[in-house]
């Protein structure tokens, strides 16, 4: 008998999506409270590395993000003009069967993942969300936005780098900008595209794009960051092409394309790392509401991924929610989701301020050997 019999899941996105299909396969009934009026997904694409994959394919989603995705095992280095410089094979950290990255777009792994939700028979309340939660030790009530309410073995805060169920259990924790924004796009990909090729210099920090599929890709250019509206929609396209005119090869058919405000999407680099525990009795965080980082790893997501399979492990196996299990959730989460948030951060201050004593390959192999092994 698992340790939780009903969960209430707060944030239907990755981590609260895994989380849900896992524990509604082990038997547990399962409730999410997702905001947003339907299945949806902000952002333009994702880049998924293998230990994201690996979850992905314990969820039993593999062959669909497979299909619906785009993989490669080699990155890239170019120089601004697009001539290339290095061809660097990618670490498999899901393992010598899975592709080492798989791109794709975000609405559509969304709807995969709110597919196995559904499959799974785990219960979806959409344009909800929880305005106050009480833990009398053996449950938790939550009072919902539309003024109804629930009780809960366990709730679960999956709502994101701005949780509300953080700051509703208490506890003191805000993302912190790291200085950099980041232009995406999602575009038409150049056929001669078939891989993560990466531009450092230039006028930007950074200039990449990312396939997703057989005819698409996302493309990013990262800047030092400026006022989130300091931009009106309509000026997006003509800015973002000005920063991608610094750059050639692919560059030139994906700056042609960079006409569409719509598929624009601007966000700030920022870092999240709430100290441990991530549970405040029976209300535990996890995903982005606990740790988030800038995407110079691109581990973002499958941190979240290895929230969900390691929490849906432990409340399966155990018999009793106490303590003990919430730390043992942190013994196998808690250092390693801080190695990747302070690595992704040290990437982007290295840019920012360049330092001769910066040894970018040997951190991004350090983190890559963490996270080729299981949570």
């Amino acid at each position: 008998m698992a340790a939780a019999g009903n969960v209430l899941i707060v944030g239907g996105g990755t981590a609260g999506s895994a989380l849900a299909v896992l524990l509604a396969r082990g038997g547990v009934a399962v409730e999410i409270a997702e905001i947003q009026p339907d299945v949806t997904a902000l952002g333009s694409g994702i880049t998924l590395q293998g230990n994201a994959l690996r979850v992905l394919r314990d969820l039993g989603v593999w062959d669909r993000v497979s299909a619906s995705g785009y993989a490669f095992d080699v990155l890239g280095l170019r120089a601004p003009d697009g001539s290339l410089i290095a061809e660097i094979p990618d670490a498999r950290t899901g393992g010598p069967d899975l592709p080492a990255t798989l791109g794709m777009n975000r609405p559509e792994l969304a709807a995969v993942l709110a597919e196995a939700v559904r499959e799974a028979g785990a219960t979806t309340r959409f344009g909800l969300t929880v305005d106050a939660l009480s833990d009398d030790g053996d449950r938790v009530t939550a009072l919902f936005s539309d003024g109804t309410s629930g009780a809960y073995d366990l709730v679960v805060g999956a709502d994101g780098i701005r949780s509300a169920v953080r700051g509703l259990i208490g506890v003191d924790a805000a993302p912190q900008p790291t200085g950099m924004g980041i232009w995406r796009i999602h575009t038409r990909r150049p056929k001669d595209v078939e891989r993560t090729d990466l531009i450092y210099g230039g006028p930007c920090f950074i200039a990449g794009y990312c396939p997703t599929g057989p005819d698409t890709m996302y493309a990013y250019l990262v800047e030092k960051a400026r006022p989130r509206e300091s931009i009106a929609d309509a000026d997006k396209p003509s800015h973002m092409r000005a920063l991608a005119e610094g750059y050639g090869g692919a560059w030139d058919e994906i700056r042609a394309d960079i006409t569409d405000p719509d598929r624009i999407n601007y966000t700030w680099f920022e870092s999240l790392l709430v100290e441990r525990p991530w549970n405040r009795g029976r209300t535990v965080l996890i995903g982005d509401a606990a740790h988030a980082c800038p995407p110079t790893l691109a581990q973002g997501a499958a941190q979240c991924l290895e929230d969900a399979a390691v929490l849906a492990e432990l409340l399966l196996s155990a018999e009793r929610l106490d303590q003990a299990l919430f730390d043992a959730f942190m013994d196998r989460r808690f250092e390693r989701a801080k190695a990747v948030v302070e690595a992704s951060v040290q990437l982007s201050e290295w840019q920012l301020h360049p330092s001769p004593d910066a040894d970018v390959p040997g951190l991004m192999g350090r983190i890559s050997a963490i996270v080729s092994e299981r949570p």
